[in-house]
C-alpha cells in the first residue's frame, strides 16, 4: 500500500483548522488558525505551513467542510465537500463509537448533533444568535479584561454565581455591568453567565428533544472548564471533550476522503501545495437572470476563473473554468 496523508480543511467564519491524517486514521500535524474574515489567506498560509512537512505525492486525498467548504475545495482541488453536521458525527465515533449526542460550540455559530445507531438521526443549528458563541465569550472576557484561557477556571472559584439573562447576548452583557454595578464577585458574574449560556443553548438546540450519552462536547469553547461544567451539571452526566475537540470537523473531513479515495480507487483531485498557495481573489455579483437574483460567487486566479457557485440553476456554475 502506498504511504500517504489525507488533507482534511475545515473553513468557518471564526476558524480555519486544517489536519494532516495518516492513512490509520492518527493526526500527524494540525493547525486552529484565526479566520479573521480573510479565508483565502488564512488557508493558505495554513497551507504553507504543511507543504514543510509533506510533498505533493503523498497527499492521497482531500475533504473540505465548514461554511468556506466550496471556496477551500476550489482552492485545493479537494475530492469530497461534506456538511459540518457529517464530519463532526465521523470524528466524533472515532473517538467513542457510542457516542449518542454531540454538543459543538463554535465561534459564531452552535449545533447539536444526535446519533442512533451509527447514524445522524436528528440535529439543529443556531446561526442566529450570539449568546453562547466563542466570539461573545471572546468579548466578554476583553470587557472584563480576563485573558479567555484564564475564564472557564475562575468561573469554577464562584461560591455564588449570579443569576445572568442568558436569552439574548445584548441582554446578558447588559445584566453583566450591572451585577458589576452592583458589587458582585467577579468569579460569581462569570459562573452566572456560564449557566445561562448553556441554558440558553440546551432550550434553544435542544428543546423537546432527549439527550442521552455518551455525550462529547467540542468545538473551541470546549476549552473552557466553565462551560463544561455548566453542562455536566444541567444534563447531569459526565462530558467527553476529544484531545482534538478543536479541529474535529477537519479531521470528520480527512476521513472521509479516506473512505471515498479507497472506495474509488481514483487518483486524488489535489492541486498540489504551490496551486494552493497561489493568489486568488473573489468577487460576487447578481445574476438578476429570472427573479431568484442569485448572488453569484466568482474565484479567479492569474485573472482566469477557477470556479462560479451560489446561482440555483446551474448557469453560472456549469460553465467551464475558461469561460
Amino acid at each position: 500500500m502506498k504511504d500517504g496523508y489525507y488533507l482534511g480543511i475545515d473553513v468557518g467564519s471564526v476558524s480555519t483548522n486544517i489536519v494532516l491524517m495518516s492513512q490509520n486514521g492518527e493526526i500527524v500535524k494540525k493547525a486552529y488558525l484565526r479566520t479573521g474574515g480573510r479565508p483565502i489567506a488564512i488557508l493558505t498560509a495554513g497551507l504553507k505551513d504543511f507543504c514543510k512537512e509533506v510533498s505533493d505525492e503523498e497527499i492521497l486525498g482531500v475533504g473540505t467542510t465548514g461554511s468556506g467548504r466550496q471556496l477551500a475545495a476550489v482552492i485545493c482541488g479537494a475530492d469530497i465537500v461534506k456538511n459540518e453536521i457529517t464530519a463532526h458525527a465521523v470524528a466524533s465515533q472515532r473517538v467513542v463509537p457510542q457516542v449518542s449526542t454531540i454538543l459543538e460550540i463554535g465561534g459564531q455559530d452552535s449545533k447539536i448533533i444526535f446519533l442512533k445507531n451509527g447514524v445522524v438521526s436528528d440535529f439543529a443549528m443556531n446561526t442566529v444568535c450570539a449568546a453562547g458563541t466563542g466570539s461573545f465569550l471572546d468579548r466578554q472576557a476583553e470587557r472584563l479584561g480576563i485573558p479567555i484561557e484564564k475564564f472557564g477556571s475562575l468561573a469554577l472559584t464562584a461560591k455564588s454565581p449570579t443569576r445572568i439573562a442568558g436569552r439574548c447576548a445584548v441582554f446578558a452583557e447588559s445584566d453583566m455591568i450591572h451585577k458589576q454595578q452592583m458589587g458582585h464577585r467577579i468569579e460569581d458574574i462569570i459562573a452566572g453567565l456560564c449557566t445561562a449560556l448553556v441554558r440558553n443553548y440546551l432550550s434553544n438546540l435542544a428543546r423537546g428533544k432527549e439527550i442521552t450519552g455518551p455525550v462529547m462536547f467540542q468545538g473551541g469553547v470546549a476549552a473552557n472548564a466553565g462551560i463544561v461544567a455548566a453542562f455536566e451539571e444541567a444534563l447531569s452526566q459526565k462530558i467527553i471533550i476529544p484531545q482534538y475537540y478543536d479541529v474535529m470537523g477537519a479531521w470528520g473531513a480527512a476521513m472521509l476522503a479516506q473512505k471515498k479515495m479507497e472506495k474509488s480507487g481514483e487518483k486524488t483531485a489535489f492541486r498540489g501545495f504551490a496551486n494552493a498557495c497561489a493568489h486568488y481573489e473573489t468577487n460576487s455579483r447578481e445574476c438578476g437572470g429570472c427573479a431568484n437574483n442569485c448572488e453569484v460567487i466568482e474565484i479567479t486566479m492569474g485573472g482566469k476563473v477557477v470556479a462560479r457557485w451560489g446561482d440555483k440553476c446551474g448557469k453560472w456554475s456549469n460553465l467551464s473554468a475558461s469561460a
